[in-house]
């Protein structure tokens, strides 16, 4: 039961926002351009969101509050070098992030990487509540949604059709159930470490909503874009802290 609600919630974490994004790419370039930084705004919202009000609360029942604190610490600088690595990469804007044809390879590596890590932590999440899971799995979908449109937005532009660029995408989001497959039986074999991987998961969000999301919005030129990215931060914490 535990396993099928873990791969049910990471297929909606990973499958979903590729879908949603597949959507997205079929509008058109003004109407994806307004959209896409409202979804960043709605996605830094949950992100922080389940990360204090959810992952880092429940770990703190488990562990002493200096433990979970060092482990969200190494949680974001984890993420901090993998991402200096070049194999955990965000990218919400095709115009802002460059990837040559010989290089794209490195977005699929990247993006399966990426999923099989949110797959193992939406596990994880499951495994303590599936509430939990359930809100692990919302944040998760809130930010694959402009992470997939970055993605196949690059893709395209190095010159993949947009079936084989939808294709390969779809390939690397399967990673996210065999993260969540991984996670699971872990779980069965050393428990303790629960508390530990949700800790580190929200230093995961954290850092994505911070130093990869934020630095975006604040490129929004618009006169109104500061009130309207308050509201749609705002509305994202509604969202994890009434479910």
């Amino acid at each position: 039961m535990i396993l099928l609600v873990a791969i049910g919630l990471s297929i909606l974490g990973s499958l979903g926002g590729l879908l949603t994004a597949s959507t997205f790419l079929l509008l058109g370039d003004s109407v994806r351009l307004r959209l896409v930084p409202w979804l960043v705004s709605y996605a830094v919202g949950t992100l922080v969101g389940v990360a204090l009000l959810a992952l880092v609360p429940e770990a703190l029942t488990q562990l002493p509050p200096r433990v979970t604190m060092l482990t969200l610490a190494a949680g974001i600088l984890s993420f901090f070098l993998l991402e200096k690595a070049v194999i955990w990469r965000h990218c919400h804007d095709e115009e802002g992030c460059h990837v040559h044809s010989t290089a794209a390879s490195l977005v699929i590596v990247g993006d399966a990487f990426h999923t099989f890590v949110d797959g193992a932590l939406i596990a994880a999440a499951v495994v303590t509540s599936i509430p939990l899971g359930v809100t692990t799995a919302i944040a998760v979908a809130a930010h694959e949604i402009p992470q997939e449109v970055g993605d196949v937005a690059i893709l395209l532009r190095a010159g993949y059709s947009r079936g084989r660029a939808f294709l390969l995408n779809l390939l690397a989001a399967t990673g996210g159930i065999l993260g969540a497959i991984a996670m699971v039986v872990a779980s069965r074999i050393v428990p303790y470490v629960l508390p530990y991987v949700l800790a580190f998961a929200a230093g995961n969000f954290l850092y994505v909503a911070m130093a990869d999301l934020i630095p975006g919005l604040h490129r929004d030129s618009a006169s109104s874009g500061g009130f309207r990215q308050m509201l749609l931060i705002g509305a994202g914490i509604a969202t994890i802290s009434l479910l």
